[in-house]
């Protein structure tokens, strides 16, 4: 699948700002099944720096300056994405969820060993009992990892109501679990929680998620969002495989990849610091548009 993926970003302040300084995670990483051919970041005002790096986990990062009174932030990225199909192992054949929790937690230099950094709690996501608890019905004995992770993916699905009003960026993955309610960044943050609460490896992926319009109408502009969902480690053999909560499913080629993390607060897709903002409101809009479009 081929994709051209346009991400508008646009902050409007209620009093000028004089000078800001912002960082974007905005390209889609290249992997083996997805390459990014080409990217083009456009912001306006014009900023007066800008560099291209790496962050601690291998995301492509643009930090840039702006300086010069205004009053709106406009920052349009731009990419051609194709994306490869995958295949899963057999799930009832991967090693036991115990194994690799034990293998991510030897003292040599493995791996799993190097995998186990995702298996501690993070600014958003918390290790708890309760979380733990809430997994066990998945993670019974000797269980092989990848039937596991499918059972509990699947049943966030069907528990938990996708509901935008339930919950805002800053809501706990404790209240999450309570309301039973919540977006694709809760379900991620909660999965996250249930696996690291039993000492497993587990990391927060931001990306996007080609989405369908309703039969007999067109496609909206801007109707797709970004999308989170969850990457866990399946031993030395599978690597790390990735399962969407929000949806019930492993992701195949509708779901693109831009960063990974500890949790969203690693890979949000532009934060930055402004001098004299005031109170400010954000629109954002994402297409993913197949090529052949």
């Amino acid at each position: 699948m081929h994709y051209r993926i346009i991400h508008r970003t646009r902050y409007v302040y209620e009093g000028a700002v004089t000078v800001s300084h912002h960082l974007a995670h905005l390209a889609p990483r290249p992997l083996p099944t997805q390459r990014c051919p080409w990217h083009d970041l456009q912001i306006i005002p014009q900023p007066v720096g800008r560099s291209v790096r790496s962050d601690a986990f291998g995301n492509v990062t643009t930090y840039f300056e702006i300086e010069g009174s205004h009053t709106v932030l406009e920052v349009v990225a731009c990419s051609l994405v194709e994306v490869k199909p995958s295949k899963l192992p057999d799930l009832d054949k991967t090693p036991s969820w115990e194994s690799i929790r034990d293998a991510c937690q030897a003292q040599s230099l493995t791996p799993a060993s190097a995998a186990g950094e995702f298996r501690f709690s993070s600014p958003m996501v918390p290790v708890a009992r309760d979380f733990a608890e809430y997994a066990k019905n998945d993670f019974t004995p000797g269980k092989p990892i990848l039937a596991a992770v499918r059972d509990l993916t699947k049943r966030i699905h069907r528990e938990f109501k996708f509901d935008t009003r339930a919950t805002d960026v800053a809501t706990p993955v404790h209240k999450v679990l309570e309301r039973k309610a919540g977006v694709c960044q809760d379900f991620a943050h909660l999965m996250l929680a249930c696996l690291r609460s039993l000492a497993l490896p587990a990391r927060y992926v931001s990306g996007y998620l080609e989405t369908d319009p309703p039969p007999g109408r067109e496609r909206l502009i801007g109707a797709d969002a970004s999308h989170a969902w969850v990457s866990v480690f399946c031993g030395d053999d599978h690597g790390w495989i990735d399962a969407d909560p929000t949806n019930g499913i492993f992701p195949e080629q509708r779901h693109i990849t831009v960063a990974w993390g500890r949790d969203f607060a690693d890979v949000s897709p532009l934060r930055g610091v402004t001098l004299g903002a005031g109170d400010q409101r954000l629109f954002v809009g994402v297409d993913v548009l197949p090529v052949d479009e």
